[in-house]
């Protein structure tokens, strides 16, 4: 069995949307194979998290993170939130404590579609 610990955190905008339906994406995989497993445990860190404690996540919110095989960051950032204390609170701290700087977002071209950004000009008039 293949068994797996991610750490989910929505956090802000779009992120809890993107987040919960990548979840039901995992569930569906381990319908479809029993001998996949997932753990997900979501924190609630985040701007809303930060107006009420005065941080984006605890002190210990790294060493927490250690436990798991994954993280599923969804969005950060709100209006009434400085992006330098939500950048600098959570979204830098998760990526620099585990030497994830190209913050890669892989796809796959589906046969018979095109994808405008490998040909720029396709979208100009």
């Amino acid at each position: 069995m293949r068994h797996y610990k991610i750490a989910a955190i929505p956090a802000d905008g779009i992120g809890p949307e993107v987040i919960s339906a990548g979840i039901e994406v995992l569930h569906a995989l381990t319908r479809h194979d029993p001998q996949l497993k997932f753990d997900i445990e979501t924190f609630d860190w985040g701007s809303d998290y930060y107006k009420k404690h005065g941080v984006m996540m605890p002190e210990e919110g790294l060493n927490m993170l250690k436990a798991f095989d994954a993280i599923y960051f969804g969005a950060v950032g709100a209006p009434d939130v400085p992006d330098h204390i939500t950048l600098w609170g959570l979204r830098l701290p998760i990526c620099q404590g585990f030497d994830q700087y190209a913050n890669v977002r892989p796809t796959k071209i589906l046969p018979g579609r095109h994808f405008t950004a490998a040909q720029p000009r396709a979208w100009r008039s």
